[in-house]
C-alpha cells in the first residue's frame, strides 16, 4: 500500500491486516522504534485538529520518526501559495510521508499524483477520513471480536460527514450493517447504493443497533439552514439518557469528536457506561502506527 487515501476500494483483507498490526502495537509487540528512525513524517493540516494530528504525531514518534507539524497559520498559504506548491515544497525537504487534512474533497488524492512520498488522508472535506474509520472498527472489534452481523447506527449530519462515509465503507467491508439516520435535509441521495440503510426515524432504529455513533452538526461546512435550530435537532436526533435506554443492554456509544455536548449527545451518555469514546481516542495511536508502518515500509 503506497498511500492511504480512503477506505473505499480496500479489501476486507487489507483492512483486517491493518487492524491486526494495530493490535500488535497495542499489546506492546516487537520494538518498532527503529522502523522510521532517521526519517521525517510531515503533518500538513489545512484544517484544525486535536485527536488526529496529535495521535499521528505520537504514532510517528513511536516508530522513531521526527515530525514536522505544519499548519496554515503563518504559512505562505496566506500569500496565495497553492496546495500543490505547498506539498511539493514540503516534499523537497525529504519526508517519507505527508499526512494531509484539507477542507476540499480530493486534496490528498491530488497531492498523491504529484509527489513521490507516501500520502495519508487525514480528512478531506466531506469525502473520507480513513484513519478514523479504522480506529472505530478497531474499537468495535476489540469489544466484539468480529463485526459480522452487527448493526451500527450512525446519527446526525450525514451530508457533511467524511467519518460517516469512511465508516460505511469500512464496516460493511467487515460484515456489519450500517444504518444512517438524520433529518431528510442532511441525508444525501445515493447512500443505499453504497450499502447503507437510511432512515429519519431514530427512535425506531435504536432498539436494533449494536452500537450508535453520534455525529456533530458541521456548521462550518453549511451555507444554509438544514433544520430549524440546534434545540430542535437535539430533540429529534440527539442521543440523550432516555434514548440510550432504548438501546440493547450491551450496545455501545461512539463519537469521533469533537462533541457538542447537549446537542447530538447528552453528557450523561458521553460519559456513561455505554461510551467507548475515550477508547476510540486511545486506539488512534496504535491504528495510526499501523498505517504509517504500512505506507512507509
Amino acid at each position: 500500500m503506497r498511500h492511504l487515501l480512503g477506505i473505499e476500494g480496500l479489501r476486507r483483507a487489507d483492512i483486517e491486516a491493518l487492524l491486526d498490526r494495530a493490535e500488535a502495537h497495542l499489546h506492546g509487540g516487537p520494538d518498532a522504534s527503529h522502523v522510521l528512525r532517521g526519517k521525517v513524517v510531515a503533518n500538513l493540516f489545512f484544517e484544525d485538529s486535536t485527536r488526529t494530528r496529535t495521535s499521528f504525531e505520537m504514532a510517528a514518534h513511536a516508530l522513531g520518526a521526527e515530525v514536522l507539524n505544519w499548519t496554515t497559520a503563518g504559512s505562505s498559504v496566506s500569500k496565495g501559495e497553492t496546495l500543490l506548491d505547498t506539498v511539493r515544497n514540503i516534499e523537497a525537504t525529504g519526508p517519507v510521508a505527508l499526512i494531509i487534512r484539507h477542507r476540499s474533497s480530493g486534496a490528498p488524492h491530488l497531492a498523491a499524483k504529484h509527489v513521490r512520498c507516501a500520502v495519508i488522508n487525514a480528512g478531506d472535506g466531506t469525502h473520507e477520513h480513513p484513519s478514523q474509520a479504522l480506529l472505530d472498527a478497531f474499537t468495535l472489534r476489540r469489544r466484539w471480536g468480529r463485526l459480522d452481523g452487527r448493526t451500527m447506527l450512525i446519527v446526525g449530519d450525514i451530508l457533511h460527514s467524511r467519518v460517516a462515509r469512511s465508516n460505511l465503507h469500512c464496516l460493511t467491508a467487515l460484515g456489519a450493517k450500517v444504518v444512517l439516520c438524520g433529518p431528510p435535509t442532511l441525508l444525501p441521495p445515493g447512500l443505499e447504493s453504497l450499502g447503507a440503510e437510511v432512515t429519519s426515524n431514530l427512535d425506531a432504529a435504536l432498539p436494533h443497533a449494536d452500537a450508535v455513533m453520534c455525529l456533530r452538526v458541521q456548521t462550518e461546512r453549511q451555507s444554509e439552514n438544514f433544520f430549524p435550530s440546534a434545540r430542535e435537532f437535539s430533540r429529534m436526533f440527539g442521543i440523550n439518557a432516555a434514548r440510550a435506554e432504548r438501546l440493547k443492554p450491551e450496545a455501545l456509544v461512539l463519537h469521533p469528536g469533537p462533541m457538542n455536548r447537549g446537542v447530538e449527545i447528552a453528557p450523561a451518555v458521553a460519559d456513561g457506561p455505554r461510551s467507548v469514546i475515550l477508547e476510540q481516542v486511545a486506539h488512534g495511536v496504535a491504528v495510526r502506527r499501523a498505517i504509517l508502518e504500512e505506507v512507509c515500509r
